[in-house]
């Protein structure tokens, strides 16, 4: 059975019937048509030899032969050449409907393209709501498109450092004397110099529990003390560094954690596994708690930075950036997310002066 391929082009004008163009069943449609080769190929505008070759190369390509060649009689379709025409009035009669919304879909994406003001910023991300909502809102308020990757902390740094991308986004907690794990991590990924953070909000992280907490947690110490199912981020993400920064304060083992080892990919598939059952407890953000009905036990608070390239900050698509984080639209909006605020969002700060606790000397 041969497999059909779809592929599209750009063009001043579409086509009047927006049917999805093929170049062997516009040759069969014009050898229909006039009834020869030549014919065919003046009424095409192309040369009598491509027109006869191409079809030579597609009936080489099917296994059946299209045309009836019989010497001094007119081009004729053969059975097979007039059934793949039926084939092809079937499918875009059948899908013209879903082949319209595919021309508009197309169209719709590249106009962003032609379109002088708008910009396209690649961003890659620990996982996080508010910037799902930023998304969104840059696109609307500002013709700013952010294609946004969630990943991992550490990945998402890493990706800015390989040119995979132009901003990335990590979190650091709010603790005093919190920072050892942290600064391990992180300080061999971000430079003094290099390097420009760009404030956020400022986000609340806890317990991910069932309402009504059941287990009565307040700690991961009660973790330890009751044997509640837990549920982790994967290595990498800035919510797993947190955690064993935690647990390294509270001089707690990783081994004495229930389900230390059972992963989730976000906030939100954390908690699914919550709300679900599969698990008691999560260490995650409060927006991905109370937006399934689910108990926040609140830990701390941690500072949730983008990060580019100090060559990168008068780039169009990141000057954007800048003017949709300090608008008042954009921080009243974070700021009715549970457990954001915002904080010194859109402005360009000193690693030193945010991170007192990061010795990078």
């Amino acid at each position: 059975m041969h497999k059909i391929e779809l592929s599209y082009s750009l063009a001043a004008r579409r086509d009047r019937d927006g049917a999805i163009r093929n170049p062997l069943m516009d040759l069969l449609h014009a050898v229909r048509e006039h009834g020869s080769i030549s014919a065919a190929a003046k009424g095409l505008g192309l040369s009598y030899r491509h027109v006869w070759g191409e079809l030579k190369r597609w009936e080489t390509e099917l296994g059946h032969a299209l045309i009836i060649w019989e010497k001094g009689q007119p081009a004729r379709l053969s059975e097979f050449g007039d059934k793949l025409l039926w084939a092809e009035r079937q499918a875009q009669a059948r899908l013209a409907p879903q082949i319209e919304a595919l021309h508009a879909d197309l169209e719709r994406v590249f106009a962003v393209a032609f379109d002088d003001g708008a910009h396209v910023l690649e961003l890659f991300a620990s996982h996080d709501d508010a910037l799902a909502a930023l998304r969104e809102h840059a696109a609307a308020s500002a013709r700013l498109h952010l294609d946004v990757r969630f990943c991992g902390s550490v990945d998402a740094i890493s990706a800015l450092n390989e040119g995979r991308c132009e901003v990335a986004g990590f979190h650091v907690p709010r603790l005093p004397g919190c920072g050892a794990f942290a600064r391990q991590t992180y300080r061999p990924l971000l430079q003094p110099g290099r390097h420009k953070i760009i404030g956020f909000a400022q986000r609340t992280q806890g317990l991910i529990v069932a309402a009504g907490n059941p287990h009565g947690l307040r700690s991961l110490a009660d973790l330890q003390r009751t044997g509640a199912r837990f549920v982790n981020r994967a290595l990498g993400t800035g919510t797993r560094v947190l955690l064993q920064e935690l647990l390294g304060q509270g001089g707690i083992a990783a081994s004495a954690i229930n389900g230390y080892e059972n992963t989730e990919p976000s906030h939100a598939a954390v908690a699914q596994a919550v709300a679900s059952g599969a698990a008691d407890a999560g260490l995650g953000i409060e927006a991905a708690a109370r937006s399934r009905g689910l108990g926040f036990v609140p830990l701390l608070d941690e500072d949730y930075y983008l990060v580019c390239l100090k060559a990168a900050l008068n780039q169009p698509s990141v000057q954007a950036l800048l003017e949709v984080l300090r608008s008042a639209a954009w921080q009243q909006q974070l700021a009715a997310l549970p457990g954001y605020v915002p904080e010194c969002s859109g402005e360009v700060l000193s690693l030193k002066a945010r991170l007192p606790w990061w010795d990078f000397s």
